[in-house]
Protein backbone atom coordinates (compact mmCIF):
# COMPACT_ATOMS: atom_id res chain seq x y z
CA UNK A 1 0.00 0.00 0.00
CA UNK A 2 1.43 3.32 -0.75
CA UNK A 3 2.38 5.57 2.15
CA UNK A 4 -0.49 8.33 2.30
CA UNK A 5 0.87 12.25 2.29
CA UNK A 6 0.03 14.21 5.24
CA UNK A 7 0.28 17.51 3.37
CA UNK A 8 -2.77 18.50 1.17
CA UNK A 9 -2.18 19.69 -1.87
CA UNK A 10 -1.78 23.68 -2.13
CA UNK A 11 -4.30 24.93 -4.85
CA UNK A 12 -2.48 27.64 -7.04
CA UNK A 13 -3.27 31.37 -6.73
CA UNK A 14 -2.55 34.56 -7.94
CA UNK A 15 0.63 36.52 -6.68
CA UNK A 16 -0.30 39.39 -4.29
CA UNK A 17 0.72 42.13 -5.98
CA UNK A 18 -0.56 41.09 -9.33
CA UNK A 19 -4.28 40.32 -8.04
CA UNK A 20 -4.64 43.38 -5.84
CA UNK A 21 -4.79 45.18 -9.35
CA UNK A 22 -7.43 42.97 -10.64
CA UNK A 23 -10.90 41.44 -10.00
CA UNK A 24 -9.94 38.42 -11.28
CA UNK A 25 -10.50 34.95 -9.36
CA UNK A 26 -7.41 34.61 -6.87
CA UNK A 27 -7.39 30.94 -6.48
CA UNK A 28 -6.62 29.32 -9.79
CA UNK A 29 -8.08 25.88 -9.15
CA UNK A 30 -6.89 22.18 -9.11
CA UNK A 31 -5.32 21.01 -12.15
CA UNK A 32 -6.25 17.55 -13.41
CA UNK A 33 -3.34 15.49 -12.10
CA UNK A 34 -3.00 17.77 -8.48
CA UNK A 35 -7.15 16.96 -8.14
CA UNK A 36 -6.07 13.28 -8.60
CA UNK A 37 -2.99 13.72 -6.26
CA UNK A 38 -5.49 15.03 -3.42
CA UNK A 39 -8.26 12.74 -3.81
CA UNK A 40 -5.67 10.05 -3.78
CA UNK A 41 -5.09 11.15 0.21
CA UNK A 42 -8.22 10.43 1.36
CA UNK A 43 -8.54 7.10 3.91
CA UNK A 44 -12.21 6.15 2.41
CA UNK A 45 -13.42 5.61 5.90
CA UNK A 46 -15.97 3.73 7.19
CA UNK A 47 -17.18 5.98 9.87
CA UNK A 48 -17.44 9.02 7.35
CA UNK A 49 -17.79 11.85 9.52
CA UNK A 50 -17.52 14.46 6.37
CA UNK A 51 -20.76 13.41 4.98
CA UNK A 52 -22.30 14.37 8.09
CA UNK A 53 -20.12 17.51 8.50
CA UNK A 54 -21.36 18.60 5.75
CA UNK A 55 -25.10 20.38 5.94
CA UNK A 56 -26.53 19.28 2.54
CA UNK A 57 -25.43 15.96 3.31
CA UNK A 58 -22.83 15.17 0.15
CA UNK A 59 -21.64 11.72 -0.65
CA UNK A 60 -17.69 12.84 0.01
CA UNK A 61 -16.01 9.64 -0.04
CA UNK A 62 -17.75 8.62 -3.20
CA UNK A 63 -17.37 11.56 -5.06
CA UNK A 64 -13.55 12.04 -3.93
CA UNK A 65 -12.87 8.10 -5.17
CA UNK A 66 -14.50 8.63 -8.35
CA UNK A 67 -11.90 11.61 -8.98
CA UNK A 68 -8.95 9.50 -7.54
CA UNK A 69 -10.16 7.00 -10.55
CA UNK A 70 -10.53 10.07 -13.18
CA UNK A 71 -14.33 9.57 -13.21
CA UNK A 72 -14.93 13.42 -13.12
CA UNK A 73 -18.76 13.04 -14.56
CA UNK A 74 -19.18 10.54 -11.73
CA UNK A 75 -17.82 12.67 -9.47
CA UNK A 76 -20.11 15.56 -10.19
CA UNK A 77 -22.88 13.67 -10.38
CA UNK A 78 -22.41 12.18 -7.23
CA UNK A 79 -22.29 16.40 -5.84
CA UNK A 80 -25.25 17.16 -7.72
CA UNK A 81 -27.74 14.39 -5.78
CA UNK A 82 -27.37 16.79 -2.98
CA UNK A 83 -25.88 19.98 -4.29
CA UNK A 84 -27.31 22.27 -7.43
CA UNK A 85 -24.45 24.96 -6.95
CA UNK A 86 -21.30 22.83 -6.64
CA UNK A 87 -18.78 25.48 -8.21
CA UNK A 88 -20.40 28.28 -5.78
CA UNK A 89 -19.88 26.48 -2.63
CA UNK A 90 -16.57 24.82 -3.81
CA UNK A 91 -15.52 28.17 -3.35
CA UNK A 92 -17.26 30.03 -1.01
CA UNK A 93 -18.40 26.98 1.51
CA UNK A 94 -15.97 27.46 4.83
CA UNK A 95 -15.17 23.23 4.28
CA UNK A 96 -12.74 24.22 7.29
CA UNK A 97 -15.24 24.48 10.16
CA UNK A 98 -17.68 21.99 8.65
CA UNK A 99 -16.67 18.69 6.22
CA UNK A 100 -12.70 19.29 6.60
CA UNK A 101 -13.25 19.75 10.19
CA UNK A 102 -13.96 16.65 11.15
CA UNK A 103 -11.96 14.74 8.76
CA UNK A 104 -9.68 11.75 10.24
CA UNK A 105 -6.88 12.75 7.61
CA UNK A 106 -6.65 15.77 10.07
CA UNK A 107 -5.89 13.81 12.92
CA UNK A 108 -1.97 13.33 11.70
CA UNK A 109 -1.79 15.61 9.22
CA UNK A 110 -3.44 17.92 7.03
CA UNK A 111 -7.41 17.40 6.46
CA UNK A 112 -8.84 16.64 2.23
CA UNK A 113 -9.40 19.53 0.69
CA UNK A 114 -12.73 18.76 0.17
CA UNK A 115 -13.71 22.12 -1.20
CA UNK A 116 -10.78 22.46 -3.51
CA UNK A 117 -11.97 18.79 -5.44
CA UNK A 118 -15.63 20.20 -5.03
CA UNK A 119 -14.73 22.84 -6.98
CA UNK A 120 -12.64 21.09 -9.59
CA UNK A 121 -15.02 18.49 -10.08
CA UNK A 122 -17.94 21.54 -10.73
CA UNK A 123 -15.04 23.43 -12.99
CA UNK A 124 -14.39 20.33 -15.18
CA UNK A 125 -18.53 20.21 -15.68
CA UNK A 126 -18.89 24.00 -16.88
CA UNK A 127 -15.84 23.29 -18.67
CA UNK A 128 -16.40 20.03 -20.35
CA UNK A 129 -19.50 17.96 -18.96
CA UNK A 130 -22.49 17.54 -21.48
CA UNK A 131 -25.19 17.34 -18.88
CA UNK A 132 -25.31 20.85 -17.52
CA UNK A 133 -24.98 22.00 -21.10
CA UNK A 134 -28.44 20.31 -22.03
CA UNK A 135 -29.48 20.38 -18.23
CA UNK A 136 -30.77 16.64 -18.43
CA UNK A 137 -31.36 16.42 -14.67
CA UNK A 138 -33.17 13.70 -13.48
CA UNK A 139 -36.93 14.81 -12.90
CA UNK A 140 -40.25 12.99 -11.13
CA UNK A 141 -43.96 12.58 -12.65
CA UNK A 142 -44.76 16.30 -13.93
CA UNK A 143 -47.26 18.24 -10.83
CA UNK A 144 -50.29 20.59 -11.88
CA UNK A 145 -49.29 22.70 -9.09
CA UNK A 146 -47.48 25.85 -8.65
CA UNK A 147 -44.95 26.83 -6.12
CA UNK A 148 -43.80 30.30 -5.37
CA UNK A 149 -39.79 30.92 -4.44
CA UNK A 150 -39.35 34.46 -3.33
CA UNK A 151 -35.76 35.73 -3.65
CA UNK A 152 -33.01 34.11 -5.89
CA UNK A 153 -30.17 33.10 -3.17
CA UNK A 154 -28.77 30.25 -2.24
CA UNK A 155 -31.92 29.26 -0.23
CA UNK A 156 -33.92 30.02 -2.90
CA UNK A 157 -31.59 28.25 -5.74
CA UNK A 158 -32.07 25.48 -3.44
CA UNK A 159 -35.55 25.20 -2.67
CA UNK A 160 -36.31 25.43 -6.59
CA UNK A 161 -34.09 23.01 -7.49
CA UNK A 162 -35.26 20.16 -5.21
CA UNK A 163 -39.05 21.14 -5.99
CA UNK A 164 -37.93 20.95 -9.64
CA UNK A 165 -36.79 17.66 -9.32
CA UNK A 166 -40.04 16.50 -7.44
CA UNK A 167 -41.92 17.45 -10.33
CA UNK A 168 -43.41 20.95 -9.38
CA UNK A 169 -43.78 23.91 -11.27
CA UNK A 170 -41.55 26.90 -9.94
CA UNK A 171 -41.39 30.63 -10.29
CA UNK A 172 -38.49 32.59 -8.38
CA UNK A 173 -39.10 35.99 -7.59
CA UNK A 174 -36.00 38.53 -7.28
CA UNK A 175 -36.01 42.03 -6.39
CA UNK A 176 -32.78 42.91 -8.67
CA UNK A 177 -32.34 42.56 -12.15
CA UNK A 178 -29.31 39.94 -11.58
CA UNK A 179 -30.10 36.23 -10.56
CA UNK A 180 -28.17 34.67 -7.28
CA UNK A 181 -29.13 37.11 -5.19
CA UNK A 182 -26.11 37.38 -2.01
CA UNK A 183 -23.67 35.40 -4.63
CA UNK A 184 -23.93 37.89 -7.08
CA UNK A 185 -24.44 41.20 -5.14
CA UNK A 186 -22.66 40.71 -2.07
CA UNK A 187 -19.70 38.48 -2.70
CA UNK A 188 -16.84 40.13 -5.31
CA UNK A 189 -16.23 38.93 -8.32
CA UNK A 190 -12.35 37.93 -6.93
CA UNK A 191 -13.65 35.35 -4.69
CA UNK A 192 -16.73 34.35 -7.04
CA UNK A 193 -17.05 34.99 -10.54
CA UNK A 194 -20.29 36.14 -11.86
CA UNK A 195 -20.28 33.68 -14.67
CA UNK A 196 -19.84 30.58 -12.39
CA UNK A 197 -23.15 31.55 -10.95
CA UNK A 198 -24.87 32.89 -13.95
CA UNK A 199 -24.19 28.70 -15.15
CA UNK A 200 -25.74 27.39 -12.23
CA UNK A 201 -28.62 29.30 -12.19
CA UNK A 202 -29.29 28.53 -16.08
CA UNK A 203 -29.11 24.94 -15.11
CA UNK A 204 -32.42 25.45 -13.05
CA UNK A 205 -33.72 27.35 -16.57
CA UNK A 206 -33.24 24.64 -18.13
CA UNK A 207 -34.80 21.94 -16.14
CA UNK A 208 -37.91 24.40 -16.38
CA UNK A 209 -37.84 26.81 -13.56
CA UNK A 210 -39.24 30.56 -14.08
CA UNK A 211 -37.13 33.42 -13.24
CA UNK A 212 -39.24 36.66 -12.62
CA UNK A 213 -36.22 39.71 -12.42
CA UNK A 214 -37.29 43.01 -11.15
CA UNK A 215 -40.03 41.87 -8.59
CA UNK A 216 -39.87 42.56 -5.20
CA UNK A 217 -42.03 40.64 -2.99
CA UNK A 218 -43.64 43.07 -0.63
CA UNK A 219 -43.90 45.82 -3.13
CA UNK A 220 -44.82 44.79 -6.79
CA UNK A 221 -46.97 41.43 -5.33
CA UNK A 222 -47.64 40.80 -1.60
CA UNK A 223 -47.48 36.83 -0.49
CA UNK A 224 -51.31 37.03 -0.47
CA UNK A 225 -51.00 37.88 -3.81
CA UNK A 226 -49.18 34.88 -4.66
CA UNK A 227 -52.01 32.60 -3.49
CA UNK A 228 -54.24 34.66 -5.64
CA UNK A 229 -52.42 33.86 -8.64
CA UNK A 230 -52.52 30.45 -8.23
CA UNK A 231 -49.65 29.28 -6.58
CA UNK A 232 -50.01 26.32 -3.90
CA UNK A 233 -46.91 27.03 -1.71
CA UNK A 234 -44.74 30.24 -1.29
CA UNK A 235 -40.93 29.76 -0.35
CA UNK A 236 -39.37 32.51 1.89
CA UNK A 237 -35.73 32.69 0.93
CA UNK A 238 -35.16 36.34 0.82
CA UNK A 239 -31.90 36.45 3.31
CA UNK A 240 -31.12 39.44 5.65
CA UNK A 241 -30.04 41.92 3.52
CA UNK A 242 -30.89 45.57 5.32
CA UNK A 243 -27.02 46.45 7.12
CA UNK A 244 -26.66 46.93 10.99
CA UNK A 245 -24.84 50.47 11.84
CA UNK A 246 -23.16 51.12 15.47
CA UNK A 247 -25.33 54.32 15.74
CA UNK A 248 -22.01 56.58 17.04
CA UNK A 249 -21.86 60.41 16.68
CA UNK A 250 -20.85 61.39 12.62
CA UNK A 251 -22.02 57.92 11.06
CA UNK A 252 -24.26 60.30 8.49
CA UNK A 253 -21.53 61.98 7.20
CA UNK A 254 -20.87 61.87 3.91
CA UNK A 255 -18.59 59.34 2.64
CA UNK A 256 -19.49 56.64 4.88
CA UNK A 257 -21.62 53.51 3.17
CA UNK A 258 -22.74 49.70 4.88
CA UNK A 259 -20.67 47.22 3.25
CA UNK A 260 -24.13 45.93 1.35
CA UNK A 261 -24.37 49.11 -0.25
CA UNK A 262 -20.98 49.64 -1.25
CA UNK A 263 -20.72 45.49 -2.60
CA UNK A 264 -23.86 45.77 -4.76
CA UNK A 265 -22.44 48.62 -6.28
CA UNK A 266 -19.22 47.26 -7.73
CA UNK A 267 -20.90 43.73 -8.58
CA UNK A 268 -24.72 45.08 -9.76
CA UNK A 269 -23.03 47.70 -11.37
CA UNK A 270 -19.93 46.77 -12.51
CA UNK A 271 -17.00 48.80 -10.67
CA UNK A 272 -14.84 45.84 -10.96
CA UNK A 273 -14.67 46.74 -15.00
CA UNK A 274 -14.15 50.77 -14.63
CA UNK A 275 -13.27 52.35 -16.96
CA UNK A 276 -16.23 49.93 -19.26
CA UNK A 277 -18.45 51.23 -16.29
CA UNK A 278 -18.28 54.48 -14.68
CA UNK A 279 -20.08 53.25 -11.48
CA UNK A 280 -20.93 55.91 -9.36
CA UNK A 281 -19.09 54.31 -5.98
CA UNK A 282 -16.88 56.35 -3.89
CA UNK A 283 -13.03 55.59 -4.42
CA UNK A 284 -11.17 56.23 -1.36
CA UNK A 285 -7.48 56.66 -1.02
CA UNK A 286 -7.33 56.10 2.65
CA UNK A 287 -10.69 53.40 3.30
CA UNK A 288 -11.61 52.52 7.17
CA UNK A 289 -13.82 49.01 6.99
CA UNK A 290 -15.48 47.99 10.37
CA UNK A 291 -16.10 44.63 10.96
CA UNK A 292 -14.73 40.83 10.94
CA UNK A 293 -16.75 38.62 9.36
CA UNK A 294 -16.16 37.68 5.16
CA UNK A 295 -18.72 40.63 4.57
CA UNK A 296 -16.16 43.13 6.05
CA UNK A 297 -13.29 41.72 4.80
CA UNK A 298 -14.48 41.24 1.13
CA UNK A 299 -15.24 45.05 1.17
CA UNK A 300 -11.78 46.08 2.19
CA UNK A 301 -9.81 43.91 -0.27
CA UNK A 302 -12.66 45.56 -3.20
CA UNK A 303 -11.49 48.82 -1.94
CA UNK A 304 -8.04 47.79 -2.58
CA UNK A 305 -8.39 46.44 -5.94
CA UNK A 306 -10.28 50.17 -6.46
CA UNK A 307 -7.00 51.55 -6.10
CA UNK A 308 -7.11 52.73 -1.88
CA UNK A 309 -3.55 53.67 -1.08
CA UNK A 310 -4.05 52.47 2.45
CA UNK A 311 -7.61 50.13 3.94
CA UNK A 312 -7.45 49.34 7.48
CA UNK A 313 -9.81 46.68 8.58
CA UNK A 314 -11.38 47.42 12.17
CA UNK A 315 -12.38 44.95 14.68
CA UNK A 316 -12.89 44.93 18.23
CA UNK A 317 -11.65 41.54 19.09
CA UNK A 318 -8.45 40.01 18.21
CA UNK A 319 -7.52 37.41 14.98
CA UNK A 320 -8.57 34.68 16.61
CA UNK A 321 -12.16 35.66 17.20
CA UNK A 322 -12.41 36.67 13.85
CA UNK A 323 -15.64 35.00 11.86
CA UNK A 324 -14.04 35.33 8.26
CA UNK A 325 -12.24 32.56 6.57
CA UNK A 326 -8.79 31.73 7.49
CA UNK A 327 -7.50 31.77 3.71
CA UNK A 328 -9.37 35.02 2.97
CA UNK A 329 -7.66 36.44 5.87
CA UNK A 330 -4.13 35.18 5.18
CA UNK A 331 -4.78 36.51 1.36
CA UNK A 332 -5.98 40.21 2.85
CA UNK A 333 -2.81 40.34 4.82
CA UNK A 334 -0.83 39.70 1.63
CA UNK A 335 -2.54 42.06 -0.28
CA UNK A 336 -1.65 44.82 1.70
CA UNK A 337 -4.28 45.14 4.30
CA UNK A 338 -3.73 46.50 7.80
CA UNK A 339 -5.55 45.37 10.83
CA UNK A 340 -6.94 47.23 13.46
CA UNK A 341 -6.95 44.38 15.92
CA UNK A 342 -9.05 45.17 19.44
CA UNK A 343 -10.04 48.58 17.96
CA UNK A 344 -13.32 50.01 18.05
CA UNK A 345 -14.83 53.72 16.15
CA UNK A 346 -16.97 55.58 19.02
CA UNK A 347 -17.19 58.85 16.41
CA UNK A 348 -16.58 59.87 13.00
CA UNK A 349 -15.36 63.50 12.26
CA UNK A 350 -15.57 65.69 9.35
CA UNK A 351 -13.77 68.35 7.23
CA UNK A 352 -15.30 71.59 6.30
CA UNK A 353 -17.68 69.98 3.36
CA UNK A 354 -19.54 67.58 5.23
CA UNK A 355 -17.10 64.37 4.06
CA UNK A 356 -15.76 62.09 6.97
CA UNK A 357 -12.20 62.79 7.38
CA UNK A 358 -11.33 61.09 10.53
CA UNK A 359 -12.57 57.91 12.86
CA UNK A 360 -11.83 58.06 16.41
CA UNK A 361 -10.94 54.80 18.06
CA UNK A 362 -11.00 53.43 21.26
CA UNK A 363 -8.73 50.45 22.15
CA UNK A 364 -10.37 47.06 23.79
CA UNK A 365 -9.18 44.39 26.00
CA UNK A 366 -11.20 41.27 25.87
CA UNK A 367 -13.29 40.37 28.86
CA UNK A 368 -15.56 37.56 29.95
CA UNK A 369 -17.25 35.31 27.16
CA UNK A 370 -20.39 36.64 26.35
CA UNK A 371 -23.72 34.85 24.77
CA UNK A 372 -21.72 34.33 21.17
CA UNK A 373 -19.23 31.75 23.00
CA UNK A 374 -16.24 34.43 22.78
CA UNK A 375 -14.77 36.76 25.31
CA UNK A 376 -16.42 40.25 25.11
CA UNK A 377 -14.37 43.33 24.16
CA UNK A 378 -13.97 45.88 26.77
CA UNK A 379 -13.15 49.33 26.36
CA UNK A 380 -10.14 50.48 27.53
CA UNK A 381 -10.44 53.63 29.45
CA UNK A 382 -8.22 56.96 27.66
CA UNK A 383 -7.04 54.89 24.76
CA UNK A 384 -8.68 56.51 22.40
CA UNK A 385 -6.84 57.84 18.69
CA UNK A 386 -7.48 58.84 16.00
CA UNK A 387 -6.71 57.46 11.91
CA UNK A 388 -7.31 60.14 8.93
CA UNK A 389 -9.38 58.61 6.49
CA UNK A 390 -11.66 60.39 3.75
CA UNK A 391 -14.27 56.31 3.04
CA UNK A 392 -15.62 54.86 5.56
CA UNK A 393 -17.70 50.74 4.81
CA UNK A 394 -19.34 49.59 7.79
CA UNK A 395 -19.77 45.88 7.83
CA UNK A 396 -21.21 44.90 11.05
CA UNK A 397 -23.90 42.53 9.99
CA UNK A 398 -27.22 42.57 8.59
CA UNK A 399 -31.10 41.66 9.52
CA UNK A 400 -34.12 41.17 7.32
CA UNK A 401 -35.36 43.76 5.07
CA UNK A 402 -39.09 44.32 6.79
CA UNK A 403 -41.61 44.57 3.67
CA UNK A 404 -42.08 41.00 3.28
CA UNK A 405 -43.37 40.95 7.25
CA UNK A 406 -45.10 44.84 7.07
CA UNK A 407 -47.31 43.10 4.26
CA UNK A 408 -48.06 39.55 5.86
CA UNK A 409 -50.43 39.68 8.03
CA UNK A 410 -50.11 36.45 10.57
CA UNK A 411 -46.62 36.22 10.09
CA UNK A 412 -44.56 35.60 13.09
CA UNK A 413 -41.38 37.28 13.56
CA UNK A 414 -38.89 36.33 16.06
CA UNK A 415 -36.61 39.47 18.07
CA UNK A 416 -34.65 40.88 15.06
CA UNK A 417 -37.07 40.77 12.77
CA UNK A 418 -36.30 36.72 11.25
CA UNK A 419 -39.28 34.99 10.54
CA UNK A 420 -40.31 32.31 12.58
CA UNK A 421 -40.30 28.95 11.60
CA UNK A 422 -39.63 25.26 12.48
CA UNK A 423 -37.14 23.03 11.73
CA UNK A 424 -38.83 22.06 8.18
CA UNK A 425 -39.34 25.92 7.59
CA UNK A 426 -43.08 25.70 8.06
CA UNK A 427 -43.83 29.18 9.24
CA UNK A 428 -46.80 30.37 11.12
CA UNK A 429 -48.98 30.90 8.14
CA UNK A 430 -49.92 27.60 6.15
CA UNK A 431 -48.90 26.99 2.63
CA UNK A 432 -45.87 29.55 3.39
CA UNK A 433 -42.28 28.53 4.21
CA UNK A 434 -38.52 30.06 4.80
CA UNK A 435 -35.29 28.96 5.38
CA UNK A 436 -31.67 31.08 4.79
CA UNK A 437 -30.58 34.13 6.73
CA UNK A 438 -34.32 35.49 6.59
CA UNK A 439 -34.91 32.37 9.27
CA UNK A 440 -31.39 32.26 11.24
CA UNK A 441 -30.01 35.30 10.87
CA UNK A 442 -26.23 35.48 9.10
CA UNK A 443 -25.01 32.66 8.17
CA UNK A 444 -23.20 31.07 5.81
CA UNK A 445 -24.54 29.59 1.85
CA UNK A 446 -24.52 26.15 2.79
CA UNK A 447 -26.23 26.44 6.01
CA UNK A 448 -28.81 28.08 4.04
CA UNK A 449 -28.68 25.60 0.93
CA UNK A 450 -29.26 23.04 4.14
CA UNK A 451 -32.39 24.32 5.53
CA UNK A 452 -33.93 25.05 2.05
CA UNK A 453 -33.89 21.37 1.29
CA UNK A 454 -35.79 20.76 4.44
CA UNK A 455 -38.04 22.94 3.34
CA UNK A 456 -38.41 21.83 -0.03
CA UNK A 457 -39.62 18.24 1.49
CA UNK A 458 -42.17 20.15 3.90
CA UNK A 459 -43.37 21.58 1.14
CA UNK A 460 -43.58 18.50 -0.56
CA UNK A 461 -45.17 16.97 2.07
CA UNK A 462 -47.54 19.81 2.32
CA UNK A 463 -48.88 19.59 -1.34
CA UNK A 464 -49.44 15.61 -1.42
CA UNK A 465 -51.85 16.12 1.46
Amino acid sequence: MNKIEKIAVAMRQQPAAKRVKSFKEVPLGYAEKEAIKEASRCLQCKARPCVLGCPVLIDIPEFIKAIRKKRFQQAIDIIRRQNCLPATTGRVCPQEDQCQKVCLMGKTGEPISIGSLERFAADWEQKYGKRIKAGVIKKGPAKNKRVAVVGSGPAGLTAAFELAKKGYRITVFEGFHKFGGVLVYGIPEFRLPKAIVSVEVELLRKMGVSFSANTLIGRVLTIKDLFKEGFSAVFIGAGAGLPKFMGIPGENLNGIYSANEFLTRVNLMKAYKFPEYDTPVKKGERVAVIGGGNVALDAARTALRLGAKKVYLIYRRSEKEMPAREDEIRRAKEEGLEFKFLTNPVRYLSDKDGFVKQVECIKMQLGKKDSSGRKAPVAVHGSEFRIGINEVIVGIGTTPNPIIARTTPGLKLKGHGQIEADEFGRTSIPGVFAAGDIVSGEATVINAMGGAKKCAEAIDEYLRR
